[in-house]
């Protein structure tokens, strides 16, 4: 089972405000051509989301899903609200990140996406993230929620490419070789 994290962060590090707000995130009309930083190629590779509830119930507060048919599994030890209309996708899961990946392999699903700074801290904690691929956005917002925590041992990562964008985002992609006791 190959997983992946594919997610923007501000240089300082953070993944969203203390309140969760992503405000400072640029859309896709602010370059012309309306770019979007490789993530319909992206998510075209993967064939389920895995995320934490905060995460989920933000990408309920879109103008629209943003994650079209593609299959969906919320993390969270309470019970989560689906809405109807994204009733068919989505499912809610109580189970630590190892149980997470053997039960969708045993479904049948081989590229995960893995986002939410709780759900990527644990799945990186547990040595189950193959790929990173982190957009710095060039802004400084100071304090906020931090997509990397404390880990019991060094993560090594090998450097596969970096995109830079007219806007001044930058995006790397590394390969997850080895977690270093």
């Amino acid at each position: 089972m190959k997983t992946t994290v594919y997610i923007a962060t501000s240089i300082d590090g953070f993944i969203a405000r203390k309140n969760g707000d992503i405000d400072w995130l640029p859309s896709g009309e602010d370059v012309e051509g309306e770019e979007d930083y490789g993530y319909q190629e992206f998510i075209d590779s993967v064939d389920a989301l895995v995320m934490g509830r905060n995460t989920y119930e933000l990408a309920l507060s879109f103008d629209s899903w943003p994650y079209g048919a593609k299959a969906v599994f919320v993390l969270s030890s309470r019970k989560v609200d689906i809405p109807s209309d994204i009733a068919r996708t989505v499912e809610a899961l109580c189970a630590p990140p190892q149980e997470v990946v053997h039960r969708l392999s045993e479904r049948g699903f081989k590229h995960l996406y893995i986002d939410g700074g709780k759900t990527i801290q644990g799945f990186l904690r547990e040595g189950l993230i193959q790929q990173l691929i982190i957009t710095k956005v060039p802004i400084l917002i100071g304090t906020g929620i931090p997509l990397f925590s404390s880990l019991p041992h060094d993560v090594k990562l090998h450097h596969l490419e970096t995109r830079q964008f007219e806007n001044g985002l930058v995006q790397s992609k590394y390969e997850v070789i080895g977690n270093a006791p």
